[in-house]
């Protein structure tokens, strides 16, 4: 275990509320690496040995290395920038009883209970018009404790410990104030270094400002917000910086709203990686049946973190596939193809692996419990290539704060070092 290793990715994660903010911190890196940002309304020039990204929407970025020599395909890893967080309406303050409450609603499947009694802020994105009459967008972080949603104490719900369904319009809006002083706008306002009035509209979430911390006996595991699924674009972030791949493009895509299903301008499930691969193919002047080739001999990893066997309810794991934190990377494998692992791309990933020196380990869901799917089998649909699941074993997911193995990150960035040095 590298302490550094984790402690970077802690400062990640803290620098990174929202999925804007993912894709700010990314990019920063990626250009003081050497990467040139390209824009998707401009023409695109690409030459071999370089290095380049791309964003949408500010919340999703592409980037990728080109070998200096002869190209066989592309090596492509993809991961999320965003998790499950309170999204902030649109006029979101309710004030009464003494109070001034935000109006929210969730964002992604979350467990809810988890929420309550930390302290939490906003972070996101206004946009205002600049002096040319432009439309420009701006981060905010409120980078303090702001907001708490308060539990009802026992004494006035005595079955909440027999089993509680929480009502999001109800029982999990923060309180902001106990007057009616600044609103929520005013404050993201001088945090974004504008006049209130000029903003015309916002992306603004709640998010958990716990910070991320070692625990266990030997200080062996993590506990941390949004390690699903913060954790594998960190890893594979850490795997792209250096890459100098020989015969495969090193492509790595950061996508968003994995959470809600991808089904936007931005997530995998769009046309952002096809586009992507097409405008590379056309910079490079290849033909199209040279450019289909390559996709032909080419390999995608779905890296989204995965479910460790629960030290109280090991009932829940399979019976023969229990991944452990500190393991190595999770394969993951469903027959329904939620997962895209198949017995070639298993083979294809297990080999990697053992090439690479870094331990990995299987999961299968229960047969009889539903599981969840991830990137993969979305970004196969439009990009067909062979593909494998993967994940760091971790607990609680969807919680505000998960639990994972301090030892498999170093694990994940030793793999994606490799996978992009071909």
């Amino acid at each position: 275990m590298s302490q550094k290793e984790i402690e970077d990715l802690f400062s990640f994660i803290a620098e990174c509320p929202t999925a804007f903010h993912v894709v700010d911190a990314v990019r920063k890196q990626l250009t003081a690496n050497g990467f040139l940002e390209l824009e998707e309304q401009e023409c695109w020039k690409v030459h071999p040995g370089g290095k380049y990204f791309v964003v949408r929407n500010e919340s999703s970025l592409i980037s990728f290395a080109l070998p200096k020599q002869e190209i066989f395909g592309f090596h492509m890893a993809a991961s999320h920038t965003d998790s499950p967080a309170f999204k902030v309406k649109v006029n979101p303050e309710i004030s009464e009883n003494s109070y001034v409450k935000l109006n929210t609603e969730k964002y992604g499947g979350m467990i809810l209970s988890t929420w309550l009694d930390r302290p939490l802020s906003v972070a996101g994105r206004v946009f205002f018009e600049d002096a040319d009459g432009e439309i420009e967008q701006r981060l905010v972080h409120i980078d303090r404790d702001l907001l708490v949603i308060p539990n009802l104490a026992i004494h006035m719900n005595r079955e909440i410990n027999q089993g509680f369904s929480y009502n999001p319009q109800v029982d999990m809006l923060p309180i902001f104030s106990d007057k009616k002083g600044k609103t929520l706008l005013s404050l993201v306002a001088e945090e974004a270094g504008i006049d209130q009035k000029e903003i015309l509209s916002d992306d603004l979430f709640v998010y958990v400002r716990q910070k991320g911390c070692f625990i266990g006996e030997n200080g062996q595991w993590i506990l941390s917000p949004r390690l699903d699924d913060l954790e594998c674009v960190y890893a594979s972030m850490q795997g792209l910086l250096v890459s100098k791949p020989q015969h495969f493009i090193a492509l790595s895509a950061f996508f968003d709203n994995e959470e809600v299903g991808s089904s936007t301008k931005q997530g995998a499930d769009s046309t952002f990686l096809e586009q992507v691969i097409a405008r590379i193919a056309e910079s490079l002047s290849l033909p199209d049946d040279e450019a289909r080739r390559l996709l032909a001999k080419s390999f995608l990893i779905s890296a989204d973190n995965a479910h460790a066997i629960h030290p109280n309810h090991p009932e829940k794991a399979d019976p023969t596939n229990r991944p452990k934190m500190n393991g190595g990377i999770v394969l993951k494998y469903h027959g329904g193809q939620k997962y895209t692992t198949d017995g070639y791309s298993g083979a294809y990933f297990s080999k990697l692996c053992r090439d690479a020196g870094v331990a990995y380990q299987t999961y299968c869901g229960r047969s009889d419990i539903a599981g969840g799917s991830t990137l993969g089998n979305i970004s196969t649909a439009h990009v067909s290539v062979p593909s494998v699941d993967i994940g760091f074993a971790q607990l609680a997911m969807h919680s505000a704060v998960e639990t994972a193995g301090a030892k498999d990150l170093a694990q994940g960035i030793k793999l994606f070092r490799h996978y992009w040095s071909k």
